[in-house]
C-alpha cells in the first residue's frame, strides 16, 4: 500500500534569501469603473469649476444692459471765454442719453464761428446757451465796453479770454480806484480794433481800444473814470 504525504517545504539554507514570487498579472477594470474612479478623485476640482461657471452665468444674467447713448457735440479741450470755436475745438461723442442736454448741438459745423460765453471744460456737451454768435456780446448779466488803456502797447498783448482788473489812476495824482474786477477781454470784430472808445472817437495815437465784458455798474464807473483818469489793466487769474 502506498501512502501519500504532503511534500515537505524546501529547507532554507542559512544566509541565503529566497527569491520573491512573481507579481500577479495586472488587470484593468471596465471603462465605466475607471471613469467613476477618476471623477471621484477630481470631485473637488470639478465642483469648483461648476460653481464658477454658475456664478459667471448668474452675473451675466443680472447685469443691467448698457445705458443708451446719443451723439452730441462736445468740446475737444478746455476753451477760455471769448474764444471763437473752430474745427479742432469740437468733436462728436456718444454720451449717455440721460446726461445729454435736450438742446445739445448735433453737428460740429453748428458751433464753428461761435464764441464761448464763459470758460468751458473739455468733454462738455455744447449748447446754444454756452455760446454767443456776436463777439460784441458778453456773458449773461454783463455788457461789453471799449476802453483805452494808459499804455497803448499793452492793448496788443491782451488776448480774448483774459481777465483784468481795471484801475483808474487820477491825472492829478492820489490813490487809484479799481473800477472793474475780472473784466473779461472779448475779441474785436473781424480781428480788428473796435472804433472809438467809451466817449466816442479818439486820436490814433491813443492805440486800439480793448473790448471787455463788465457789469452795468462797472461800465458806468469806467465811463466816469475815463474823463479824468488813466486806466491801467492788471491781469488776474
Amino acid at each position: 500500500m502506498v501512502v501519500l504525504t504532503p511534500a515537505s517545504p524546501p529547507l532554507r539554507r542559512e544566509g541565503v534569501r529566497e527569491p520573491l514570487p512573481p507579481p500577479l498579472p495586472g488587470t484593468r477594470g471596465p471603462a465605466r469603473v475607471r471613469a467613476r474612479a477618476a471623477l471621484w478623485r477630481f470631485r473637488f476640482a470639478l465642483a469648483a469649476v461648476c460653481l464658477g461657471a454658475a456664478a459667471a452665468v448668474t452675473l451675466q444674467t443680472l447685469r443691467p444692459p448698457p445705458a443708451p447713448t446719443v451723439p452730441v457735440v462736445v468740446l475737444a479741450h478746455d476753451v477760455s471765454a471769448g474764444t471763437a470755436l473752430a474745427a479742432g475745438d469740437v468733436v462728436v461723442a456718444d454720451v449717455p442719453a440721460a446726461a445729454a442736454p435736450a438742446d445739445a448741438l448735433r453737428t460740429p459745423s453748428d458751433a464753428h464761428g461761435h464764441v464761448a460765453a464763459v470758460d468751458l471744460p473739455a468733454r462738455l456737451p455744447v449748447t446754444p446757451t454756452l455760446l454767443t454768435g456776436a463777439v460784441m456780446a458778453g456773458p449773461a448779466g454783463t455788457v461789453v465796453v471799449a476802453v483805452r488803456l494808459d499804455d497803448p502797447a499793452v492793448a496788443g498783448l491782451l488776448k480774448p479770454g483774459l481777465h483784468l482788473d481795471l484801475v483808474a489812476a487820477r491825472l492829478e495824482g492820489g490813490p487809484g480806484e479799481t473800477v472793474a474786477r475780472r473784466a473779461l477781454v472779448r475779441p474785436a470784430p473781424d480781428g480788428e480794433a473796435a472804433p472809438g472808445g467809451l466817449l466816442g472817437t479818439t486820436s490814433p495815437d491813443d492805440g486800439p481800444p480793448v473790448l471787455v465784458a463788465v457789469t452795468p455798474d462797472e461800465a458806468l464807473l469806467i465811463a466816469q473814470a475815463s474823463v479824468s483818469s488813466r486806466l491801467v489793466a492788471v491781469v488776474v487769474p
